[in-house]
């Protein structure tokens, strides 16, 4: 199965979870430009679930779409753990949503740092009350790397609603 073909059927599955428990889902992306959505929306039936999600690309974007304080873009940067758990937290709750995908990243082919190389992503996870949060390098040009990411967040994703049975 390539790449597409998983992410589809990740998406169809998430789907199938949230569409039987009743939940919603936003997505606050940034380095996957909305990639995340678009599998999830290309899934028939998915307005039962899905009602709005954000592309957050700038910061300033990130404050005023998913309540991302100033100060934690300031101190931390657009890529790190702090940022996606509040964009995760903020989206979801400007979504008025169970669930929320946070992804932020820098997927090349410039933009990187010996701390934060390209093709390192940071993501979060938020169902109902517990937010999880990790990191994950993926290597690859551009595409490849916001694919990796987009199919990452979702196989994450479906482990975490499996496990909320």
């Amino acid at each position: 199965m390539n790449l597409h073909q998983e992410i589809t059927t990740l998406a169809a599955k998430v789907g199938s979870i949230l569409t039987d428990k009743r939940l919603t889902i936003t997505t606050i992306e940034s380095c996957t430009g909305g990639g995340i959505s678009y599998a999830l929306t290309d899934t028939p039936g998915s307005s039962a679930y899905i009602e709005q999600c954000f592309v957050t690309y700038s910061n300033a974007a990130k404050s005023a779409l998913a309540n991302v304080s100033t100060e934690t873009l300031a101190a931390f940067g657009a890529v790190s753990e702090q940022v996606v758990r509040e964009m995760a937290n903020g989206g979801a709750s400007a979504a008025h949503a169970d669930v929320a995908i946070a992804v932020s990243g820098i997927a090349g082919p410039s933009g990187g740092s010996v701390e934060k190389p390209v093709g390192l992503v940071w993501f979060a996870w938020k169902v109902l009350d517990k937010t999880m949060s990790e990191s994950h390098s993926f290597s690859g040009n551009r595409s490849e790397v916001r694919s990796q990411a987009i199919a990452f967040a979702l196989e994450n994703l479906l482990k975490l609603l499996n496990d909320k049975n």
